[in-house]
């Protein structure tokens, strides 16, 4: 079944402004407007990203309102690209690995861990298998810092979920409300 959503997204801060509705993945928005600084996801869930074609920071949100960029943890007004997830599910399953490749030890979880270091002897995260549903890493303990999304599939290095260095404080399910 093709997951259906609709994310909104304002230039200016408490839905105000120039709007554009979106309801697919979208790889170039300059065209539709030149800052974002708030945002209303009405159904499914999204990444939006800081560059075009789906590059730079990224930001997982799903259905509410953020009436500006400081609620989905965003640096700045710069959004570029969004991408609808589309394995959001009810169950969930990850299995991290100390090392690539899938190597070392490892660890499974099924719900949120907002702080990894309290669960996990090492410091970085090196590869992972997502088994059901979608998952954000966040760099930092307790949802902080940046943000990759991991979706159902295989990733044997930390490059292939687009981080720049291995480290892993917390995890959270993607849910789709």
């Amino acid at each position: 079944m093709e997951r259906v959503g609709k994310i909104v997204f304002y230039e200016d801060k408490n839905f105000q402004g120039r709007l554009y509705e979106c309801s697919s993945d979208c790889p170039e928005l300059t065209t539709h407007f030149s800052r974002c600084n708030s945002i209303r996801v009405e159904s499914g869930a999204w990444v939006i990203f800081e560059r075009p074609n789906y590059l730079g920071y990224q930001y997982i949100l799903t259905r509410g309102e953020y009436p500006d960029f400081q609620r989905w943890n965003g640096y700045n007004d710069s959004i570029r690209s969004c991408r609808l997830i589309r394995h959001v599910s009810g169950t969930f399953a990850i299995r991290i690995f100390e090392r690539p490749d899938f190597a070392g030890q490892m660890l499974e979880f099924t719900e949120d861990l907002s702080s990894l270091p309290d669960h996990w002897h090492f410091s970085e995260v090196h590869s992972a298998q997502v088994k059901d549903g979608a998952w954000v890493f966040y760099e930092l303990p307790n949802f902080r810092g940046r943000q990759y999304l991991l979706e159902r599939g295989e990733y044997r290095r930390f490059t292939e979920w687009a981080a720049m260095n291995p480290n892993v404080g917390s995890l959270r399910r993607v849910r789709s409300f």
